[in-house]
């Protein structure tokens, strides 16, 4: 298996307001005490925006850069994506994951419009797009409060693109689709995977309404892989058996109150994932 980490393990989040952000280089280096060797890039303004300069930082902690999230607006008949992705993507690693989240153009993930049918061509087709003009490998991300959430949107994006998916466990399955069917039926396109375990009844009341996604993260939606209810081992075989060579990055999404003391919080639930995942190999 090849595991990475991710910022937003630590609460580091691109959403205003999301909460306390940590230092990178605490992130970073915390990251390094548990024997991690590869991370996401985080939010803009993370790491620094320049490669060069961003290597040397993470060189110095161990670390290689594996995958970018990128929240882009891809419904909008008026709006063409790529330009600013080109930008984006400009300081790119050549084997850094592209994970496309299908952005609404509102900060944070507590609402979204609906799309009509001119809407879901338009994103179908920038889809598309985007996967054949550009270097990198792209993947989207069906994401909670994003124009791909429900079950039903992800089948619409399997049947009418070809872009491979980011394999987000959790939002998968707060959004109603099971990832494991996901694995058993299109193992093929599934590109890169974000491993989240989560408590179901949380993910429920989120689906129903009774919750907003920012209220069931501070409550705890999120748990250290195999204390939830997510099939994390059954996923893992399940993308094993199917030839999946990609990259596995634990993702716990934390909202911090305050600086957490040294050796407590993000640290202590990061390293429950990591031994999990030594457990499965």
């Amino acid at each position: 298996m090849r595991i990475a980490a991710a910022p937003i393990s630590w609460g580091v989040c691109e959403v205003p307001g999301w909460g306390h952000q940590m230092t990178r280089e605490r992130v970073l280096a915390e990251m390094r005490e548990l024997g991690l060797t590869a991370t996401e890039l985080g939010p803009d303004g993370f790491l620094p925006p320049e490669r060069e300069q961003r290597t040397r930082l993470l060189d110095g902690y161990g670390l290689r850069a594996v995958g970018g999230f990128v929240p882009v607006v891809l419904h909008d008949p008026g709006h063409d994506p790529l330009p600013g992705l080109r930008a984006a993507l400009a300081s790119f690693e050549e084997e850094t994951v592209v994970v496309l989240a299908a952005a609404t153009g509102a900060d944070g993930y507590d609402a979204r419009p609906s799309l009509d049918a001119e809407g879901w061509r338009t994103l179908l087709g920038n889809l598309d797009r985007i996967r054949r003009e550009t270097a990198h490998l792209v993947t989207l991300h069906p994401h909670v409060g994003t124009m791909v959430e429900t079950k039903d949107e992800v089948e619409r994006v399997l049947d009418g693109s070809a872009v491979p998916l980011c394999l987000d466990t959790g939002h998968l399955l707060i959004g109603g689709t099971d990832p494991m069917d996901l694995v058993r039926e299109t193992p093929e396109r599934i590109a890169h995977v974000h491993l989240k375990d989560v408590d179901t009844a949380l993910a429920e009341r989120v689906r129903s309404g009774e919750l907003s996604y920012t209220e069931a993260v501070k409550a705890g939606i999120y748990r250290p892989l195999g204390r939830g209810d997510v099939d994390v081992p059954g996923i893992v075989a399940g993308l094993g058996a199917a030839g999946y060579a990609g990259w596995y990055v634990m993702e716990q999404d934390v909202i911090l109150g305050s600086e957490p003391p040294g050796g407590a919080g993000p640290l202590h639930d990061v390293r429950t994932s990591v031994a999990f995942l030594g457990s499965l190999a």
